[in-house]
C-alpha cells in the first residue's frame, strides 16, 4: 500500500471532522475525556497537516499554532500529534513533524515547542527536539516541555 500522502486543511475542510475523531480516539478517550476535549478555541488560527490513505482514510495528523512573544524568534506551539494505532511505530509521526517543520521553515518561523506525554519525550528527542523546565502534570498525565530551533529554509 501507499505511503499516506499529507495535506494542509483547516476547520472547513471535509476532512476536518475526521481530523477530530482520529484526535479523541488516540488522544482523549484512551484517558476517560469527553469528546468535546479535542478542540481548542484557537483551531482555526493554527495549521492542521493531515496523512490520508489512498482510500481517503484520515490516519495521522499534527497541529500548529503560532504564539511568539515580542522580541522572541517567531514560533509556536506543535500539539495534538496523533497518528492511528495500526500504524504507529512505522515512522508516519515522523514524517508528519518534518512536513510541518520544512513548511514552517518556509513561513519564517524559527522555533517550535510542545508539550510531549512522558512517553513520548524519546520520539520526540530522535527528532531533534530537547526537553526544558520540571516535569509537569497535563491532561491527567505526566508531560516534559521540549523545544527546537528550525534551521533556515535551504
Amino acid at each position: 500500500m501507499p505511503a499516506p500522502t499529507l495535506h494542509f486543511i483547516h476547520p472547513a475542510h471535509p476532512l476536518y471532522p475526521a481530523e477530530l475523531e482520529l484526535r479523541f480516539r488516540v488522544l482523549r478517550e484512551p484517558l476517560g475525556r469527553p469528546r468535546e476535549s479535542v478542540t481548542f478555541p484557537f483551531e482555526a488560527q493554527s495549521l492542521h497537516l493531515v496523512a490520508v490513505e489512498a482510500g481517503g482514510e484520515l490516519v495521522g495528523c499534527v497541529l500548529f499554532h503560532p504564539d511568539s512573544a515580542e522580541g522572541e524568534p517567531p514560533g509556536g506551539r506543535l500539539f495534538q500529534m496523533a497518528v492511528h494505532p495500526r500504524l504507529q511505530g512505522q515512522g508516519l509521526g515522523a514524517r508528519l513533524v518534518r512536513h510541518l517543520e520544512e513548511a514552517l521553515r518556509e513561513r519564517g518561523y524559527a522555533r517550535v515547542h510542545l508539550h510531549a506525554r512522558a512517553g513520548v519525550v524519546p520520539f520526540y528527542e530522535r527528532l531533534g527536539y530537547a526537553v526544558y523546565g520540571e516535569p509537569y502534570d497535563e491532561v491527567g498525565i505526566p508531560h516534559r516541555s521540549m523545544q527546537r530551533l528550525l534551521a533556515p529554509p535551504t
